[in-house]
């Protein structure tokens, strides 16, 4: 039996699966102090029975060779926390630690859209644009548990901020940044006497996010349908990067990608088409994540399979 752990801010999930991947129950609660919080995943580990392995899936910054959880800002208190040592010692198997990202990337690659490839890229494209990637059948964290960090790349010399830094992969390819880009069209045809569905005037400008003005976009919105051609085309430039430069069979994207990339894929494909080496863009594909919600889940558990399986060995 396997047991994932997901570690959010706010709420946490503890899961148990069999040793394919197979989940089979779950319990979430809120997110309380680390001590108590610890208590609560070792009692639902408890009842649901010995484990074969534990994975931990959460946000960063963590040490992951060592276990250690260091003081993510969503997690108050957690400073320098030995979650795989605690819960190994407890449970009398082996356990595990991940960054989300990197947790998900192993998730869509054994379970998900990334079956049977052996370089694939993860981009989580929600609230942040982070990613996981997996090289030559594994995943790679780099030196110090830093690869994949996509969302710092700086795209043009101004735009949208994210990560930090304005004009970044982040600022244009997340939630908060098509939010940007959609205020900032908006607002110049505000200055100029016009309204568009999803913003009609100046004081709606803070009601706008990417659901709104997808919806606008589907609805047939000019104004909406260019945002979004707009992020396809800052999404295809990052993309053309990573395709020349790791070659992947797979690039998966999740979040905002899953529901709302038929309104960017055209724009996205014409960067790629004109910006990437032939041979690299040939064998390789980019596809929505195929695990939905229920990716914090499968990230964890796919976290003790690779507990186990090193364990194993």
């Amino acid at each position: 039996m396997l047991i994932g752990i997901d570690i959010g801010g706010t709420k946490c999930a503890v899961i148990r699966a069999g040793n394919d991947g197979t989940i089979l129950d779950r319990t979430a609660f809120a997110t309380a102090d680390c001590e108590s919080t610890m208590e609560r995943f070792a009692d639902a580990i408890e009842q649901f029975g010995k484990p074969d392995a534990i994975g931990i899936s959460c946000g960063g910054p963590l040490d992951e060779t060592r276990g250690l959880i260091l003081s993510p800002p969503n997690l108050i208190g957690w400073d320098n926390v030995p979650v795989t040592d605690i819960l190994s010692s407890r449970f009398g198997c082996p356990a595990a630690l991940c960054n989300d990202a990197n947790a998900c990337a192993l998730a869509e690659w054994q379970y998900g859209a990334g079956r049977g490839t052996r370089n694939m890229i993860f981009l989580t494209f929600g609230t942040g644009l982070g990613a996981g990637l997996i090289l030559d059948g594994k995943l790679y964290s780099g030196t110090n548990g830093n690869a994949g960090e996509t969302g710092h790349i700086r795209l043009a010399e101004f735009g949208p901020v994210g990560y930090g830094k304005a004009g970044s992969f982040e600022g244009f390819c997340s939630g908060g940044g098509i939010r940007q880009t959609a205020q900032t069209l908006a607002l110049e045809l505000l200055q100029t006497g016009k309204g568009c569905a999803y913003c009609p005037a100046v004081q709606d400008l803070d009601s706008v996010t990417a659901r709104s003005v997808a919806e606008a976009a589907r609805a047939g919105d000019e104004t909406a349908v260019r945002v979004y051609e707009l992020v396809g085309e800052k999404l295809g430039t990052g993309l053309s990067v990573l395709i020349d430069l790791l070659n992947p069979e797979r690039i998966v994207i999740g979040s905002i990608f899953e529901r709302s990339g038929d309104l960017m894929r055209k724009s996205m494909e014409a960067v790629i088409e004109r910006e990437t080496l032939p041979a690299a863009r040939a064998v390789c594909r980019v596809v929505p994540a195929e695990l939905g919600d229920r990716i914090g889940d499968y990230a964890a558990v796919a976290v003790a399979a690779g507990a186990l399986e090193k364990g194993q060995t």
